[in-house]
């Protein structure tokens, strides 16, 4: 792969607001305001009235120690990689190729582009392909 990109192993947490779809802006409102950064994040309505979150935190383990302190439920770590790097023509391509090369399925995946030459893609994978994943993109 020609273009400069960093790959790091991320974990991912599932958790659902429901009621007023306002709720969701609450709960990341109160994760801010008590130190939460997310490198990623996901929302997918669940129904007219709840909204399921897929949670990139930059710290896991302070992510959780914060849900078991405010009561929210989390469905996780689940292990992901995250891409950033240069964005140009086939950059997801290349990625791709690698995988495939090192015997990497992805089930799902995210990217965007910054629209000033940069992207992140975000790669869900199963447990026992994730370090795979990380190696196989970071050589």
């Amino acid at each position: 792969m020609s273009m400069a990109h960093i790959a790091r192993r991320v974990e991912y947490f599932y958790t659902t607001a429901s009621g007023d779809p306002g709720n969701a802006y609450d709960l990341l409102t109160n994760l801010a305001s008590l130190g939460i950064n997310f490198l990623a994040l996901t929302t997918v309505p669940l129904g007219p009235r709840s909204v399921q979150l897929t949670l990139f935190p930059e710290d896991p383990l302070k992510l959780q120690s914060v849900a078991r302190s405010a009561g929210l439920i989390l469905d996780g770590p689940h292990p992901a990689v995250l891409v950033q790097g240069d964005d140009e023509v086939g950059a997801l391509a290349g990625i791709h190729k690698r995988l495939r090369q090192s015997g990497v399925d992805v089930y799902a995946s995210t990217g965007v582009t910054d629209g000033k030459g940069y992207y992140g893609y975000v790669l869900y994978l199963r447990p026992d392909d994730a370090e795979k994943a990380a190696r196989a993109l970071s050589a």
